[in-house]
């Protein structure tokens, strides 16, 4: 095992939605302050951020003013409106679709989990192919500090694409590193607030800044006309009052704090209007993870 790590501290977000929410760039604000205010040493978004469309480019300059390091994460409606990863990829003035950097001690891994499948399956794709998991071990192999995985897409819900190989990978790189060298993989996509550790790894889930999709059939109109008439997606969600984001700070022994953060819904919420109730036998939690908050939690890696 190489010398202890330093002290890392990080502000994460996931999901804001620029292009389905009203409030997106006061939530965005809200979040670059709390990083300022935190002192981070870095800022991650996980995707599902804006479009890469002209309209979103002040959208975009709320990000990019944030005087720390900024990394990000493509996520599946990120390239709605028909931009390629690639457009999406030089709009956000990213390295590339996947890449790794080396801060504190720490190995960073973030990774691109809009790979389509082949055969290609219904809906956004959802998984890596096998160029970008030999990328990885690759990668992997090439350091001897911690590692922390950032992708979109969590890979522990059963509708990942290559979930097994990558996730047999990572235990192989822990068993010949002989520690938990792999720590933990952040990922956003589903609106949920859980952890959950597989095999020694923390699968941490960091839940939208924004809302929780619940789509067609639990339709509620939350704001008033005007806003409804503009942003007409936001029906189909539950909203938060206020924007979810987390701090989190990682410590040389290589325990994991997560300072959450809680809300409250706007207007009814999904188990009000029966959602829970109609899906929650197929979320963490028994529905539980569905929640206007993301939970403080101090994760060790000896617990795994």
């Amino acid at each position: 095992m190489p010398d202890k790590p330093q002290f890392l501290t990080f502000a994460i977000c996931a999901d804001i939605h620029q292009d389905i929410m009203h409030d997106g760039p006061d939530r965005l604000r809200s979040f670059t302050q709390a990083a300022v205010e935190a002192q981070v040493d870095m800022a991650i978004q996980l995707g599902d951020f804006c479009q890469p469309t002209e309209a979103n480019r002040p959208f975009l300059a709320i990000w990019e003013a944030l005087e720390t390091e900024r990394y990000n994460v493509l996520g599946n409606h990120d390239m709605d409106g028909g931009a390629t990863r690639e457009q999406t990829v030089a709009y956000m003035s990213m390295r590339a679709r996947f890449y790794a950097f080396d801060i504190r001690g720490w190995h960073c891994v973030v990774l691109d989990g809009n790979d389509p499948e082949d055969p290609p399956k219904p809906g956004y794709p959802c998984g890596m192919a096998a160029d970008q998991i030999e990328w990885l071990r690759a990668d992997l192999q090439g350091t001897d500090l911690p590692v922390l995985l950032f992708i979109h897409q969590a890979m522990d819900r059963g509708d990942f694409g290559g979930a097994d190989d990558v996730l047999a990978l990572l235990s192989q790189i822990n068993r010949a590193a002989g520690w938990q060298q792999v720590l933990a993989v952040f990922s956003g996509r589903h609106h949920l607030d859980y952890a959950n550790c597989i095999d020694g790894i923390w699968h941490i889930q960091m839940n939208s800044m924004s809302n929780y999709w619940m789509g067609e059939d639990f339709v509620q109109v939350r704001y008033d006309d005007q806003i409804d008439a503009a942003y007409p997606y936001i029906k189909y969600t539950a909203p938060y009052r206020d924007p979810l984001y987390a701090i989190v700070r990682l410590q040389p022994d290589r325990s994991i704090h997560v300072d959450g953060f809680d809300s409250q819904w706007v207007g009814p919420s999904p188990a009000d209007l029966g959602y829970v109730a109609a899906h929650g036998g197929n979320l963490p939690q028994a529905g539980a993870s569905v929640r206007p908050g993301i939970s403080t939690r101090l994760l060790k890696p000896e617990t795994a």
